[in-house]
């Protein structure tokens, strides 16, 4: 990926993960530049399927599309920042996310969102 268009999905981000809103100064290490329909499926380095993503969250997503909710136990499509608005799926309160629809909480989970680490994290930096 040439480093215009890395330029181009970060500064979008406004310096957040697009799917928790970690801030990237919490983190030491960089963000990831992640594709939102995996290269797996297919190679699209197009910016409308790319994602600033922290480490965790590339992480977990791997080539994801679906999850499923853990409410209804019904399979759910990923959150997907170019299509999704976050506050329809999400609502964060004290550092700590909470899913607000199958998409939000089928995300949520599969990702991680609310592990320790990373609630403490978003509070601690929950001004920036």
């Amino acid at each position: 990926m040439d480093a215009r268009t890395r330029q181009l999905v970060q500064d979008r981000a406004g310096g957040r993960c697009e799917f928790c809103g970690m801030p990237e100064k919490a983190y030491p290490i960089s963000f990831h530049v992640e594709h939102i329909v995996a290269s797996v499926h297919q190679h699209i380095d197009d910016p409308d399927n790319l994602a600033w993503a922290c480490p965790p969250c590339n992480a977990h997503k791997g080539p994801n599309l679906a999850t499923i909710d853990p409410e209804s136990g019904q399979q759910a499509n990923l959150f997907n920042p170019r299509v999704d608005r976050w506050e329809d799926h999400f609502v964060m309160t004290e550092g700590v996310i909470s899913g607000l629809t199958p998409v939000g909480r089928g995300t949520l989970q599969l990702l991680k969102m609310n592990r320790i680490q990373r609630v403490e994290l978003r509070r601690a930096y929950r001004t920036a």
